[in-house]
């Protein structure tokens, strides 16, 4: 319990090269505060696979890998909630046009499949525009009551 107790409000901030080593640095980051906060292990995982998603879409497909441009990660613990923001320093990024992965046509492209992950496997999720520029994405979990 005291640990639980120890990580109250805890917010941390880092801002992340555009290349894939990141995205195993952020899911430590968030897999840690998660772990903290007393998710099981199942959770855990999905929370693990929607920040590998998104730190993926954000240095591919928004950063495109550019060294100058960096992935800037945030992670809240309040309460029961855990709340992630990635944010990009790319274009604009309009997640209605991407094409629904499960529509027939669409089953064997790869296209959408990360977003599809991510608000399955969050209790929110939303994409906006960044400012000055890119693209946010922002996931909260909330922790399980027990019973």
């Amino acid at each position: 319990m005291a640990e639980h107790d120890r990580v109250a409000g805890q917010t941390v901030e880092e801002q992340l090269e555009s290349s894939l080593e990141s995205v195993d640095q952020a899911e430590d980051t968030v897999l840690r505060l998660a772990t903290a906060m007393g998710f099981d292990e199942d959770d855990q995982h999905r929370i693990g696979i929607a920040v590998r998603e998104c730190m993926v879409n954000a240095v591919v497909h928004g950063n495109r890998y550019h060294s100058r441009k960096k992935v800037h990660l945030t992670v809240s613990r309040n309460g029961e909630r855990l709340e992630i923001l990635v944010g990009d320093e790319g274009g604009s990024f309009d997640a209605s046009k991407i094409p629904d992965p499960l529509a027939d046509e669409n089953l064997l492209r790869q296209s959408g499949r990360g977003l599809l992950m991510m608000r399955a496997f969050m209790d929110e999720f939303q994409v906006r525009a960044r400012e000055p520029l890119g693209t946010e994405v922002r996931m909260v979990k909330y922790l399980a009551k027990a019973g």
